[in-house]
């Protein structure tokens, strides 16, 4: 590459830039007041983490690990570590690793960028970003029904209503131990009709090969031995109270007993949500109950549950039903006749600043403190900014130590001035108004 040729984005990789930001900003905010209201608490991880941790927690053979990690040696001391690709196996390292539990459950929640290696395409990119919830140190199925019921409110408060819940049950690792040998003993008998993929995972993840998208298999796999009729009483009672939280609340659901998720680590209840807004990405969310992965990075036993929900995939839903975003905009837009004025409107703004008022000052084109352009054009840019107000600093209005406050957005025009002195009162005003 040439030295001045112009450097671009790595593909699948972009670039959040206004006013799309504030899209991202209004959902995170949505995303932290529900979490508030459901007492989970943030947590922040490293973005880089020791590649162990995601082929024991992942599992090997799982497409994470085995074609889509970010994964490299550090130069350094030629540590092998992995640019993360989910969220869950970190939150746990940090758990086991801080001792969280030491005093009980824990819920915690994040958001955050995540990477795989894949082809982008609509709704799936290398970088992407998830919000995700981790309920640790909860055994009880009421736990795995309240994050169900978190991700459900958030549909409710962002006007999705376009989506489906489904559910699963994998229940226990003996029960599984049975079903896949039952598995394996049917697709056995059925590989003439399988793909190159399902005869590899045929032995090293058998469960995976039910989740198939190949037409030609699907007849196959309906007929496939079901997990369901190998769980024990436990498993179905646990997965039975959950679902009977859901009906009292009103949340729908339908059992889909191929529903098995990408990672290893789950057991007992899975679940999706799923639109068909987006074609054939339409899983915005997707979780479950995972028992044995705190102990799998190192800790002591202890139960969890959580789910990961694609912050691109919602926008994305949020665009398709119209959704109406509020754009940000400041309460004032301060218009400059004289640049000499400089001083004391700076002053002036920094006090309404203060007061809690949004103000945006009128800025010189080209560099020059002289050129600040015409009244005709500030008053545009004012207009255009979104502002409720202009606040007007003239020659006139200086000499009397006042301001012009002009209205922007009710239809006359309606103006006042007022002292400079005493602006922080109209501030006041401005915030009881809003």
């Amino acid at each position: 590459m040439a030295k001045n040729d112009k450097l671009t984005a790595i593909k699948g990789m972009n670039d959040i830039l206004p006013p799309d930001s504030a899209r991202w900003e209004w959902f995170e905010d949505k995303v932290r007041n529900l979490m508030g209201r459901f007492a989970y608490r943030n947590i922040r991880t490293p973005i880089v983490e020791p590649t162990a941790l995601f082929v024991r927690g992942l599992g090997e053979v799982t497409d994470i690990v085995e074609k889509e990690m970010y994964s490299f040696e550090d130069k350094l001391n030629g540590e092998h570590l992995t640019i993360r690709p989910e969220g869950t196996a970190g939150v746990v390292r940090a758990v086991v690793e801080n001792n969280l539990l030491y005093d009980g459950g824990k819920r915690l929640f994040y958001i955050g960028p995540m990477f795989r290696h894949e082809r982008p395409q609509r709704g799936r990119y290398r970088q992407f970003h998830q919000v995700g919830v981790e309920a640790m140190g909860f055994a009880g199925p009421e736990l795995d029904a309240e994050v169900i019921l978190l991700a459900a409110q958030l549909w409710k408060e962002l006007g999705i209503d376009d989506v489906r819940l489904e559910l699963n049950s994998l229940g226990q690792p003996d029960e599984r131990k049975a079903h896949r040998e039952a598995l394996i003993a049917y697709f056995e008998q059925h590989t003439d009709v399988m793909d190159e993929e399902g005869k590899r995972r045929m032995y090293s993840n058998p469960l995976r090969v039910l989740d198939t998208k190949n037409p030609a298999m699907q007849d196959m796999v309906n007929a496939a031995p079901k997990l369901m009729e190998y769980l024990g009483d436990a498993s179905k009672a646990h997965l039975k109270a959950v679902q009977d939280i859901l009906d009292a609340n009103g949340v729908a659901w339908t059992l889909n007993p191929r529903l098995v998720r990408g990672m290893d680590y789950y057991n007992l209840t899975v679940f999706e949500f799923i639109t068909d807004k987006l074609g054939s990405q339409g899983t915005i969310c997707g979780g479950g109950r995972y028992d044995y992965l705190i102990e799998q990075v190192g800790g002591k036993p202890a139960p969890a549950v959580g789910w990961g929900m694609g912050i691109e995939r919602v926008l994305e839903v949020l665009k398709e039903i119209g959704a109406e975003i509020p754009q940000p905009a400041a309460d004032a837009y301060i218009i400059i006749p004289d640049a000499s004025a400089l001083p004391l409107v700076f002053k002036t703004a920094q006090q309404l600043r203060s007061a809690g008022v949004a103000v945006q000052m009128h800025a010189a084109a080209g560099g020059s403190a002289e050129g600040m352009g015409s009244m005709k054009s500030q008053f545009k840019k004012a207009d255009a900014s979104g502002a409720r107000y202009a606040l007007i600093f003239g020659a006139d209005e200086l000499a009397e130590g006042k301001v012009t406050i002009k209205s922007l957005r009710d239809g006359e025009g309606q103006q006042q001035q007022q002292s400079l002195a005493e602006v922080a009162q109209w501030a006041d005003s401005l915030k009881s108004a809003a």
